[in-house]
């Protein structure tokens, strides 16, 4: 990997921090607050995510309730245990190498919202023969990177 690639990959994550974003885990699922725009980012899990998971549109933290707007940069990175992902009509992005390595993924469902996928979200991911998989949506022109 390039320095500047390595660079630009730290930058990436430790953008949350410096908008101010606060990291939050709420029924198993950790997400990046930002209080000022009530905005909410899936993020990683220091524990892997493993199984379905089903993202809800919003979410409350201390009586605030936040929309669900994007999936991060590198959110289910590695996560081999992941099996299927529900995304809201409420996120509209997904991170680059989102879902990176998750070998045991077989389903994503994209929600209607999604209008931007980052570069290599799901490289190394199993191929899915799902009518909602994130290879459909790369012929809706909403993904331009691998599922292998």
């Amino acid at each position: 990997m390039t320095m500047k690639k390595v660079l630009s990959f730290f930058i990436l994550i430790l953008l949350p921090m410096v908008a101010g974003a606060e990291t939050v885990e709420i029924d198993g699922i950790y997400y990046d607050l930002v209080s000022n725009t009530k905005q909410a980012e899936v993020t990683s899990n220091p524990n892997k995510y493993t199984g379905n998971v089903v993202i809800p549109a919003s979410v409350t933290y201390d009586g605030v309730e936040y929309s669900v707007t994007g999936i991060g940069n590198v959110a289910f990175r590695d996560c081999s245990g992941l099996t299927s992902v529900k995304i809201p009509n409420s996120v509209t992005s997904i991170g680059s190498w989102a879902f990176w390595g998750c070998s045991g993924l077989t389903s994503v469902t994209l929600g209607n919202g999604v209008t931007s996928i980052g570069y290599a979200a799901y490289r190394g991911c199993f191929r899915s023969d799902s009518e909602t998989s994130p290879r459909r949506a790369e012929k809706r022109g909403r993904h331009h990177s691998s599922w292998k």
